[in-house]
Order: C-alpha cells, then sequence, then structure tokens
C-alpha cells in the first residue's frame, strides 16, 4: 500500500513516520524547500507541492497512492481562510485526474457551534466561527464528491509532542468558562485512529476524534500546568457556552480503543 500525505506537519508527519516504520510507502508533501531533507531522513518520499491559485505546481507520482490524506489547515487566522476551499477544489482537481480512489480528509471539531450539549456525527455542527464555516464548507466540498470515497476526522484540541497543554494557560488568571468539558486529543491517538480508518478500509465515514473523557476546562489546565512545572493558572468557576464532543461512528465502526482514556491518569503519569 501506497498512502499519499499532502502537508507533513504536526500531525501528517506523525503518521508518516508511524506508516514507515510499519513498513507502508508513504510520499509526504511540503511547501517548503528546506523540509524535503527532513521527510527524506524519515524515509517518506519527499513531495515540493504548491496549490496556490497563481503558481500549482505539483509532480503526478504524488497522487499514485491508494490512499490520500488530505492535513492542509486553512490558516483563518494568517487570512488566508477565504482561499481554502479554493484550494482544496484544486486539489480534488487533481484526484479525479489521477485516479485517486480513497481519500481522509482532516477537519476539526470546531465546525460545531457551542450549543450547550452533547454533539455527534450526527448532530448539525452549526458552526459559528469563521474557521468553523471554512471547515464544514471544506467537508460539504468532499461529500459531494462520487468518484472517490472520503473520509472526514474531526479532530479534537490537538495536545503532544510541542504542544503542552501546561502552556496554554500558564500564569493567566480570570479565564473566563472554568466550568465548561474540554474535548482533546493526544497526537499519539490522531495516528491510532487514522491507522484504525486504514486498517478497516473505513470509507465514506465521518468521525468525530476526540478522547472520551471531559474534565472541566479549570482542572484540566490546572493539572497539565502542576504536570509541566509552570505557574497555575485560575479560572472563572463559571459555565457559559459549551459543548461535549462524542463519537457514533468510532466505536461502532472502528472499534478503535483510546490510549489515553483518562487525562487525570494521563497527568499522573
Amino acid at each position: 500500500m501506497t498512502v499519499s500525505i499532502l502537508g507533513c506537519g504536526w500531525y501528517g508527519m506523525a503518521l508518516a513516520k508511524t506508516l514507515v516504520a510499519n513498513g507502508v510507502a508513504v510520499n509526504g508533501s511540503t511547501t517548503s524547500a528546506d523540509k524535503l531533507a527532513t521527510l527524506t531522513a524519515g524515509g517518506i518520499t519527499p513531495f515540493l507541492i504548491n496549490l496556490s491559485v497563481d503558481h500549482i505546481t505539483y509532480d503526478p507520482q504524488f497522487f499514485a497512492c491508494d490512499v490520500l490524506v488530505i492535513s492542509i489547515p486553512p490558516k483563518s487566522r494568517s487570512g488566508e481562510g477565504a482561499e481554502y476551499a479554493s484550494k482544496l477544489q484544486r486539489v480534488i482537481n487533481a484526484i479525479h485526474q489521477h485516479g485517486v480512489k480513497k481519500v481522509i480528509l482532516i477537519s476539526s471539531t470546531g465546525v460545531y457551534a457551542d450549543q450547550n450539549k452533547e454533539v455527534n456525527e450526527l448532530t448539525d455542527p452549526k458552526p459559528d466561527t469563521a474557521s468553523g464555516v471554512i471547515l464544514f464548507e471544506a467537508e460539504e466540498l468532499f461529500r459531494q464528491q462520487t468518484a472517490f470515497k472520503t473520509t472526514i476526522i474531526r479532530f479534537g484540541g490537538l495536545i503532544g509532542p510541542g504542544r503542552d497543554p501546561g502552556r496554554f494557560f500558564a500564569g493567566k488568571k480570570d479565564i473566563p468558562n472554568g466550568l465548561a468539558p474540554v474535548n482533546m486529543i493526544h497526537q499519539d491517538d490522531c495516528v491510532g485512529l487514522t491507522l484504525a480508518i486504514l486498517d478497516k478500509d473505513a470509507f465514506g465515514y465521518t468521525f468525530n476524534a476526540c478522547t472520551p473523557h471531559h474534565p472541566p476546562k479549570f482542572a484540566f489546565y490546572t493539572q497539565a500546568a502542576a504536570k509541566s512545572g509552570l505557574v497555575i493558572p485560575e479560572f472563572l468557576p463559571e459555565l457559559k457556552e459549551w459543548k461535549i464532543i462524542s463519537s457514533l461512528n468510532v466505536e461502532s465502526v472502528l472499534g478503535y480503543k483510546y490510549q489515553i482514556e483518562n487525562w487525570y491518569d494521563w497527568f499522573a503519569q
């Protein structure tokens, strides 16, 4: 099997290295020539790909794969969000041109508005942020395609190497909504869940990927700061807008067991 990963960033690189370790051939893309050597050193066949509207360049060999994983963020904070859908449309055009049949699109639980309830894959997300709207539009683009099958993974808040949750609020005071539940996932489970999708050939689904333990924000980030030896943040004991991200499909379709099931246990390690 050959897997092509469009976007070898924090998640894409971790996935690529795990696949290579498992004997899978991996094509990895980057927009930076400086990163090509890093990909090669990881046993990944490197490709320099540019999907900008005025300068589309890629090697067709990148799309010679059994599965294409798309992990490119919309970068809405840097003002690139408006271009995201058209960028992904160019990816779809390449998928059609080169006959890719299976796609994994990385999205986010940020597509769900804070509806003050538990939500799952059957819930209407009702995105209410700029990035949420952009991501949901991107999902819809792929759901409309019939020439290939897409599985969408909506990751919760990402933590792991280089993303220490203890640093998020360390030393801050009067942080609002301290009683709101958190919706997080560790990099190990991001990769593990993706491997389960490949193993089960589970295409045509949407998966909410979020550790099924949702402690209040104050407890989670207080323990995270303590674990990292940082200044303990102070939260306001209030519950305003919130959501709990759950999944019907992770258990029923994949039978996946999270490597981290309880954050308190993880902090205690």
